[in-house]
């Protein structure tokens, strides 16, 4: 009996022995690589924090020189994100309140050329929007009319439409086009959400044209 055993225990010793030959190197690099993987995504997720809260600690400098008025402070933490970590939310966040305090100290084109960056290379579909308003305006100002109408005319996600259709109404009013800047606003009434305040703007803007909601779209 013993010996029947352990003739059982050789053999399978034996297939066990033929199996490793046959498909050892195949489980050991497979356990490799999937070790390997695992590692890597940790390091990854390791690595996606570290430069997050590397980020957060420069939009944090940033947000308090922008309330202390420091504005060279402002646009060097901004360089900083930006030359650091361009693909993080914060540095196009960062990039929208730079150039808010850049245009408060007078400093337009700066805020041109912080605002443009943001509307080309923010990985936030939002933020660009915002930033492209936002540039537009500045262009409006300038007179620059096309680019700024060029900025607001295409890409716009739908949540951004009605002010978009608003921004390019300034603009075509801005160039003398009245019944153009008509219809703009008229998108951009239809647009905007009823309980928005901006919205009686854009309803000021179309009265003045001679153009006034009716009292059902008032409503």
């Amino acid at each position: 009996m013993a010996t029947h055993l352990d003739l059982e225990e050789q053999e399978q010793v034996e297939r066990l022995k033929h199996f490793w030959r046959q498909y050892g190197n195949l489980i050991t690099w497979t356990v490799i690589l999937v070790l390997a993987a695992f590692a890597a995504w940790n390091g990854w997720n390791y690595w996606q924090r570290d430069q997050g809260a590397k980020a957060s600690a420069l939009y944090d400098a940033l947000e308090q020189a922008a309330q202390a008025g420091d504005v060279d402070k402002v646009r060097q933490a901004f360089e900083d994100l930006r030359a650091r970590h361009p693909r993080t939310a914060y540095a196009s966040q960062a990039g929208l309140m730079a150039a808010r305090s850049l245009v408060d100290r007078g400093q337009l084109a700066a805020a041109r050329d912080t605002l443009r960056w943001v509307a080309e290379k923010s990985s936030e579909p939002d933020l660009r929007a915002i930033a492209r308003l936002r540039l537009a305006g500045l262009l409006l100002d300038e007179k620059a009319y096309d680019e700024a109408l060029a900025l607001v005319s295409k890409d716009i996600p739908p949540a951004f439409e009605g002010l978009a259709a608003d921004r390019r109404g300034d603009i075509q009013l801005a160039q003398g086009h009245k019944d153009a800047a008509r219809q703009e606003y008229e998108k951009a009434y239809r647009a905007l959400d009823p309980s928005l305040d901006y919205r009686r703007v854009v309803e000021a803007k179309l009265t003045a044209l001679g153009a006034a909601p009716s009292t059902e779209e008032v409503r």
